[in-house]
């Protein structure tokens, strides 16, 4: 029986230097519920001046030390208390994730907020492999030393993150920066930006960090996040959004030279071969465009399925997208929500226009969903046929319930077809044969592939993507190390002067 939970606005304020405060403006700016247009909640709305408390706060914190120069062992064992407290406390999450982001609350229960947590604790663990010291080969030219590398906590980092993975994304940016010694500011999405201060409320509760090192600045617009990039005293910005703000992020963190991480955008390709397992397929392309309403940024919106299997296999997914349910995030029945705000649903319906007029042909779908009444976000499965691959829905990121589809006969000219676009986030290859499937996912141009799955993101393996689609990775120990500095530390073994002839080219 389908459960509705009526929302209640809520009052939330922003954490800076360890004091829940409201924006230096007082002014405040509405979160709205996209199954229902309701307002849940009103946030500050932070800008310049907002970011320069919070940046400032950093920056103490982290020049005094009491974070930084904790052993990694120590570090760890806190992280692992708070991750213990956040299992605790952490029961109304998924309503509020659902509720803000319109994620339906079947896949936030058992997905987001449960791997959020697990992805904190698993990045403190794996922070433990990190080699702090690593000492370098023995050399004796043009004298005898001792040399060793040394990481160090890169400083004050920023991280930017997107409205649909609200809690996640806020877990992939604190986490590693965290683990690694450092101190940071979350800024998250001003459409979704609730769980990450229910998040933040929590690991506040447990008093377990110096004050200042943990901090979230709340806005509407470009103000405190574009400061937070130009700041001189940020020294890492890791952002994950769009491809266009990802290369407005790295023009304005250009001039004071700091390091960038961008997770972006995506149009990743799903290929399906003629050996395929059509049950898993089927399924599996179902899984790989539809889940959370296509608003993923390495969803599978892309299908080439081979020419052999082509009609079985459409017949089959046109049949399963028709019957997916869509409705409100909060019904545990809905299988597809609403898409996040107005201004993303006038665009993804834009979008499918687009398509029509292109020739594409419309299998199902293509417009505003039925049984949904006038409320809401709601967009219908869509899937198109005969779609060329240089055409707009095949090259650009829709970000909806999108899927468009093409034949393929060959391997070689499928991969060169697959490449064929700015980002190079993820991909996939759906074969019996594991060795072709291998050699087709070495092939493609994507920091991601996926052979007969899809979607599945893990807190050990690195994620990121090639070309437009982003610099640098998540996660792992390749993410971890995104956040510390190299220092190469040279130490004279007793050399006395009269052997330092180097230093006679500019003594005589």
């Amino acid at each position: 029986m389908a459960t509705i939970v009526e929302p209640q606005v809520a009052t939330y304020k922003q954490y800076i230097d360890g004091e829940w405060a409201d924006a230096v403006s007082g002014e405040t700016y509405e979160v709205v519920n996209p199954s229902n247009e309701e307002v849940i909640a009103r946030v500050p709305a932070g800008a310049e001046a907002d970011a320069d408390r919070a940046v400032a706060a950093a920056r103490r914190s982290f020049d005094k030390g009491e974070w930084r120069n904790k052993t990694q062992a120590q570090r760890t064992a806190i992280m692992y208390e708070i991750a213990k407290y956040l299992q605790d406390h952490s029961s109304d999450w998924a309503i509020t994730e659902s509720q803000q982001a319109g994620a339906i609350v079947r896949k936030t229960s058992v997905v987001d907020v449960p791997l959020a947590i697990e992805h904190f604790r698993h990045l403190a663990e794996q922070a433990l492999q990190i080699p702090w010291y690593e000492p370098l080969p023995w050399v004796d030219t043009p004298a005898v030393s001792w040399n060793f590398v040394q990481r160090e906590p890169i400083g004050v980092c920023a991280g930017i993150v997107p409205w649909n993975f609200p809690l996640m994304m806020a877990v992939w940016k604190i986490a590693p920066a965290l683990a690694m010694g450092n101190s940071i500011i979350l800024k998250p999405s001003p459409f979704t930006p609730l769980t990450a201060l229910d998040f933040v409320k929590a690991i506040d509760e447990t008093g377990l960090l110096p004050k200042g090192v943990l901090n979230v600045v709340t806005g509407v617009g470009p103000h405190a996040g574009a400061r937070m990039v130009e700041h001189p005293d940020v020294d890492k910005v890791a952002f994950t959004g769009s491809t266009r703000t990802g290369r407005e992020i790295m023009r304005m963190a250009a001039e004071t030279i700091k390091k960038v991480t961008l997770e972006l955008g995506g149009k990743s390709a799903n290929i399906v071969c003629d050996d395929a397992d059509l049950d898993i397929a089927v399924d599996g392309a179902l899984f790989g465009t539809f889940f959370h309403q296509g608003q993923v940024c390495e969803s599978g919106t892309r299908l080439f399925v081979h020419e052999k299997v082509y009609d079985e296999f459409m017949d089959q997914l046109v049949s399963r997208a028709k019957a997916l349910r869509v409705g409100d995030a909060m019904d545990f029945d809905t299988q597809v929500g609403p898409v996040v705000n107005r201004q993303q649903y006038e665009s993804i319906l834009h979008a499918i226009e687009q398509t029509k007029a292109d020739g594409a042909t419309l299998l199902c779908g293509g417009g505003r969903a039925e049984g949904v009444g006038d409320k809401g976000y709601y967009i219908a499965p869509t899937i198109f046929a005969d779609v060329r691959n240089d055409s707009l829905a095949a090259q650009q990121e829709i970000f909806g319930p999108v899927l468009v589809v093409q034949r393929w006969s060959d391997d070689l000219e499928v991969i060169e077809r697959a490449n064929n676009t700015i980002y190079g986030l993820a991909g996939g290859v759906w074969s019996r044969n594991t060795r072709r499937a291998i050699d087709m996912a070495k092939a493609l141009r994507t920091g991601t592939v996926w052979i007969n799955d899809w979607h599945l993101i893990n807190s050990l393996a690195p994620f990121g993507g090639y070309k437009q689609s982003g610099i640098g990775r998540e996660l792992g120990t390749y993410g971890l190390l995104e956040y510390t500095e190299v220092k190469h530390i040279h130490v004279d073994q007793g050399v006395p002067r009269e052997e330092r002839f180097f230093y006679d080219v500019v003594l005589g």
